[in-house]
């Protein structure tokens, strides 16, 4: 092609479009026509506009809200598969791609004829290669991982489009490598929604007056309240030194398009290289802080390794040293910004605290926020000026703006915008205590009650480690353990496990009530803030009793599961004493803490039944506490079974903390309901056996195998019971709710259950006997164990 019909090509005005997601559209057209782009045209998802070739380079250059820029290659009927197959082959695709150039062809809509995306994909794929083959000579390489060419086909009714996309990746993966690598802690936003909330403060124009304005002594200022990785750090500052998005990326999709020009891409690069030389001394104040520690060392290195780290400054989480930043830099026009989507409840305090303070000590400044709910506009008495509903993630969240006080008519704007909505709570002994949900009197009134009456029992009972409270007001769900620690490790902390509220309670009402639980229950139960846990349970019948943090509940630590048995040179993990008993316990890395307070009782039992017997089989057996309560019953030989190495090795120190160690006590790694079938093969029996398995396990290590309970208790009892020596029994545990024992079917087979559920519900769970459910289990000849269970014998 020569250079005088690339000219023309160039110039020609075409039909583009760039994809966003939903709530981006209005800002996006406007990011667009400041580009300088013509004829643009809001739509659901994407931006349409008119252009030459080089205004679509521009906006792959330089959409930081795009997600793909795509030029319309043509549109036909296609009310069937032949008829998509003739539309796209009468393309010209010889004169559109690139010869040689390798594609992928993707799909989306249907109509009554094509109702698979695949199968239409596949369609113009065949059209596109047929053409090429008859036109050009030569068929084009199909790539889906990377192609030179990707192809969207659009399908509305009996009309498709074709479209190419001029991007290739999406826009938004800009990120620096640090931020996207594997097993990153903490949540980086992605770019693109950093930009939309950038945009709500009007950042860019902002830092783009400062080319007019550079000796003004002030600069303008963002404030980033949960920076977690630094992603609103690095659109931030990218918007500063004026680098375009796109500046860095190697690889184009316009790179296999016959209208490419290398001359005008190239002339864009360069002005491009130039507004970044230009923009590089820039200044203006970048502030950071998150109430996780680790996330702003986080934040840090990601800001290190894209070279931005001189252009913000990363603080601890506390007022004060917020605005002395501010301060020192001579800030002006201050916005603040908070992601609070991923943000555990336990810090939703240190948020409310900072915004209140810094708002109040800046005169009411501008506030963005990315929540899921209204939790923030409810808890500061705040009402939006904007909020646009996003979906980060494919869950639904908004970007709400709070206007400064400059926005609003000075009379009670610093009183209304400033002070949360709090009221007093009287604790007695002269405290008091802020809260945010009137009601939260009634439950530190109940707190207080129920905390003196268990003291009490505790007292009495011997009982250091117990629940204070379970959901006894509806509204504040949640259940509050107490635990005491061992003269080795002393202290006292609180678990306090909110449960799911029903969907008809409105979410930010839930979380506030929550955070106030979390404000009152340590003043009332006279523990250190510090050592106060929250986690987040649900009723699901989904995931095993032993879930991780990380995806049941409020991680503080971030720490892996191998650490939660680390030694004790590294990581010092808390001891209780129960029973006579030294336990360890980890707050931190899991939703429950390595011992099952409502299982007091059952252990206790257990030791009971294991006086007099010589071996011992703990099946599911966690941390292996009632490995430890039957070694001290005096059992010779103890036999502990569970699929996790972790939970071994924690069971394993439970017992040498309790001085049962030797070869007598042996951990076995295994699936337990394969282990059982192998063992039925040997000698192997046991007089003592133990089983609380979880209520549902798909865990990677079982294979593509499932455990439910419910399905599967029957074989499970059976297979146990066929371990158990002739005077043997077994008791056996589980904590879901509906279970209901196949009391005939285990009859048939020889095996006997007791319901003992009542003798097992310790006092402190009184209020929820559906906690667990406790079964002793014996085996007799079928004829007695029918006998037994009252089913009449088949007469057959």
């Amino acid at each position: 092609m020569n250079e005088a019909t690339q000219a023309a090509l160039t110039a020609t005005y075409l039909e583009f479009y760039a994809s966003c997601p939903e709530g981006f559209e209005s800002a996006l057209d406007a990011e667009l026509r400041a580009m300088g782009l013509r004829k643009t045209r809001r739509l659901k998802g994407r931006v349409t506009f008119t252009g030459t070739v080089a205004d679509a380079y521009r906006a792959c250059l330089w959409s930081r809200l795009a997600s793909r820029v795509f030029v319309v290659l043509g549109r036909f009927d296609c009310w069937d598969a032949n008829a998509l197959y003739d539309g796209a082959y009468d393309m010209p695709w010889e004169s559109i791609l690139v010869r040689g150039a390798s594609i992928a062809v993707t799909a989306r809509g249907s109509n009554k004829e094509l109702r698979n995306s695949h199968y239409a994909a596949l369609c113009v794929k065949d059209a596109i290669c047929d053409r090429l083959a008859d036109e050009a000579g030569a068929r084009a390489n199909v790539d889906t991982e990377h192609p030179d060419a990707r192809i969207a086909l659009s399908i509305r009714g009996e009309r498709a489009s074709i479209h190419l996309d001029l991007s290739g990746e999406p826009l938004f993966k800009r990120l620096p490598r640090e931020a996207t690598r594997s097993g990153a802690k903490a949540h980086v936003l992605r770019p693109d929604y950093a930009a939309l909330m950038l945009a709500q403060t009007g950042w860019s124009q902002a830092v783009s007056s400062l080319d007019r304005n550079q000796d003004s002594p002030t600069a303008p200022a963002l404030v980033d309240l949960s920076c977690a990785g630094g992603g609103l750090e690095l659109e931030a500052i990218s918007q500063l030194i004026d680098r375009a998005p796109g500046l860095l990326r190697q690889q184009w999709g316009f790179t296999g398009w016959q209208r490419h020009d290398e001359g005008a891409w190239n002339a864009l690069i360069a002005e491009a290289d130039g507004r970044a030389e230009a923009g590089r001394n820039r200044r203006a104040v970048i502030i950071a802080t998150d109430a996780d520690p680790a996330s702003v060392s986080y934040a840090a290195r990601v800001l290190r390794s894209a070279g931005m780290a001189k252009h913000a400054t990363l603080v601890a989480a506390r007022a004060e040293d917020v605005l002395a930043a501010l301060k020192s830099e001579d800030a002006d026009a201050i916005s603040l910004l908070a992601d609070t989507t991923e943000v555990p409840f336990t810090q939703t305090a240190g948020i409310l605290s900072l915004i209140t303070k810094v708002r109040t000590a800046c005169g009411c400044s501008q506030l963005v926020a990315l929540t899921r709910d209204d939790f923030l506009s409810r808890s500061l008495n705040l009402e939006p000026s904007a909020s646009i509903l996003v979906k980060p993630n494919n869950e639904e969240a908004h970007i709400t703006v709070f206007s400064s006080a400059e926005s609003l008519d000075e009379e009670g704007a610093n009183e209304k915008l400033v002070q949360p909505v709090t009221h007093a709570v009287d604790l007695g002994d002269g405290k008091q205590v802020a809260v945010l949900v009137p009601e939260s009197d009634q439950f530190a009134a109940r707190l207080k009650k129920v905390a003196r009456l268990r003291r009490k029992w505790a007292k009495r009972a011997g009982v250091t480690c117990y629940r204070v409270y379970d959901a006894d007001l509806p509204d504040y769900a949640a259940a509050i353990d107490l635990y005491q620690g061992s003269d080795a490790t002393p202290g006292r902390w609180l678990v306090i496990a909110e449960y799911a509220a029903p969907k008809t309670v409105d979410p930010s009402l839930a979380r506030a009530r929550l955070l106030d639980i979390l404000t009152i229950a340590p003043i009332v139960l006279d523990v250190d803030p510090d050592h106060v846990y929250a986690k987040a349970r649900t009723r699901s019948r989904g995931g095993s009793q032993y879930a991780d943090a990380g995806r049941s509940s409020m991680s503080r630590s971030g720490r892996g599961p191998q650490d939660a048995v680390d030694e004790d040179s590294r990581r010092r993990l808390p001891r209780i004493q129960e029973g006579g008993l030294t336990f360890l316990v980890n707050f931190d890395d899991y939703l429950d803490t390595g011992i099952f307070l409502d299982h007091r009782v059952t252990r206790d039992l257990v030791r009971e039944h294991a006086r007099g017997k010589k071996r011992f089989l703990n099946l599911f057996a966690y941390t292996g506490t009632a490995t430890c309560y039957a070694a001290d019953g005096g059992v010779e030989e103890t036999v502990t079974v569970d699929l996790s190495n972790t939970y071994l090795d924690w069971a394993d120190r439970n017992m040498r903390l309790n001085g049962f160690t030797g070869r007598n006590h042996e951990f076995v790694r295994a699936d337990v309901r394969c282990w059982i079938s192998e063992q039925r093969e040997t000698r192997n029996r046991w007089d003592l056996i133990f089983c609380d398995p979880p209520t549902f396990s798909n865990s990677s290590k079982m294979g593509n195998r499932t455990f439910d309970v419910q399905r599967d208790h029957t074989e499970l009892i059976i297979g146990l019971s066929r371990l158990l020596t002739r005077q043997g029994e077994a008791i056996f545990s589980c904590n879901l709710r509906t279970f209901k024992p196949d009391i005939e079917g285990l009859a048939r087979a020889g095996v006997v259950l007791t319901d003992i559920t009542t003798q097992t519900i310790p006092e402190d769970f009184a209020r929820n006997p559906r906690i667990h459910k406790c079964y002793l289990v014996k085996r007799y000849t079928v004829e007695e164990a029918m006998q037994r269970a009252g089913i009449e014998a088949d007469p057959r």
